[in-house]
């Protein structure tokens, strides 16, 4: 009997409880949240294409210091990053195999030159025997072979002379070569600059017998940079001197640099088959943040629309889902972008211009710098935030 009394107070209870469940799941199944709509502005600006390519920053000159002569490091004064002025000691190779030879040529020279003075005695003699013998022979005191004979040593001597004349000429060139071989013992910096490598160490031994060894590599002004890109050949038709670009660098994500086109070299590069061409890229680098050999990726601009009229290319693309058919209203050439005014949506017939993807421009059509165009949709049951119009990175 208490069961059925209790049944009797809980039954009701437990119906109740079925009937608000089943109410409340007919409601959110057949509920729709209001529709809210995510805005940018239409604004005035400009509208760029460009070209993206890959690339490596460099120095705009560096200068390779190599060595002549053979031979072991025996000092070295200059390490990464110095900064050096030209006819600067950088490196010194063991000179005393040179200054031998020095001393040998010089050697040489000085005995070419005493058998000179040696000969240039005998010259003397033999002219005044010469010149004897033709003095006898007019008074027929000496046969006619005697004269012949003082007249060919004469000769003689005199060749020797000239050929001792020879001798020293020779020997001094060998004796400047010997020292120039020897002022090569000093590796002196070409160029003001700063060292970005170095290839050496003291006690290391360099052969430059066949190819001449790098031995620093110097930056001349790192504040100048240029970025060397990989542009394929099918975009190399939009690359021209003296266009705008932009590039970033990993080490600085959130940090655009900005340069121009200096140089579209016409030496086409191969890669299995795929041919590219680089394009230099020139940038101001006054704080020294860009370094030689960074990945940088490089948007080159290919046309351009200054100061136009603009909306996000995103807004061109939205069609809201309660009004998939309203784009069917726009002609040829004509596209539709929406506005929201008081809470409803305003269909604007619009005619674009140039796109670049972020930006497209509008050439015609009810909108002025401002207006707010509908992006995107929500229905989430929460106010979503108008979107600020995105900015463009590359300036021209």
């Amino acid at each position: 009997m208490r069961w059925r009394a209790n049944w009797r107070l809980i039954g009701p209870l437990i119906a109740a409880a079925v009937i608000l469940v089943g109410a409340t799941a007919y409601w959110i199944a057949h509920h729709s949240s209001p529709t809210h709509y995510v805005t940018a502005a239409v604004t005035r600006g400009d509208v760029v294409t460009t070209i993206t390519a890959s690339g490596t920053v460099n120095p705009v000159v560096t200068v390779e210091v190599g060595t002549y002569v053979s031979g072991t490091i025996e000092v070295l004064n200059c390490d990464y990053n110095t900064r050096v002025r030209k006819g600067q000691l950088c490196a010194k190779i063991d000179p005393r195999p040179y200054a031998v030879v020095v001393l040998q040529d010089q050697a040489d020279l000085a005995a070419a030159k005493a058998q000179l003075i040696k000969d240039q005695a005998g010259l003397v003699y033999a002219k005044a025997s010469h010149e004897r013998a033709d003095r006898l022979w007019k008074a027929g005191a000496i046969s006619r072979d005697a004269v012949d004979s003082a007249l060919d040593a004469y000769n003689q001597a005199l060749a020797l002379t000239g050929l001792d004349a020879a001798q020293i000429a020779l020997k001094a060139a060998q004796l400047k070569a010997a020292q120039i071989n020897l002022d090569y013992t000093n590796i002196v910096s070409p160029v003001d600059g700063t060292v970005v490598s170095r290839n050496v160490n003291v006690g290391q031994t360099v052969a430059a017998s066949f190819q001449t060894p790098t031995l620093f590599l110097i930056a001349t002004d790192l504040t100048k940079m240029q970025v060397d890109t990989n542009v394929s050949e099918s975009d190399i038709g939009g690359a021209v001197e003296g266009a705008g670009a932009s590039f970033t660098v990993d080490a600085f994500p959130d940090r655009t640099f900005h340069g121009r086109v200096s140089q579209v070299r016409q030496a086409p590069i191969s890669v299995q088959n795929v041919i590219t061409y680089d394009v230099v890229v020139t940038v101001a680098n006054p704080n020294l943040l860009l370094k030689p050999g960074m990945t940088a990726t490089v948007k080159i601009a290919k046309t351009q629309a200054k100061n136009v009229l603009r909306v996000p290319s995103q807004a061109l693309r939205f069609t809201p889902s309660a009004k998939r058919g309203a784009a069917k209203t726009a002609s040829d050439g004509q596209r539709v972008v929406w506005l929201e005014r008081d809470g409803e949506l305003v269909l604007i017939l619009v005619t674009v211009g140039l796109g670049d993807g972020t930006f497209t421009e509008i050439k015609a059509g009810d909108l002025k710098p401002g207006d707010r165009v509908v992006t995107s949709e929500s229905t989430t049951g929460r106010e979503d935030k108008p979107q600020p119009a995105p900015t463009s990175t590359l300036h021209i």
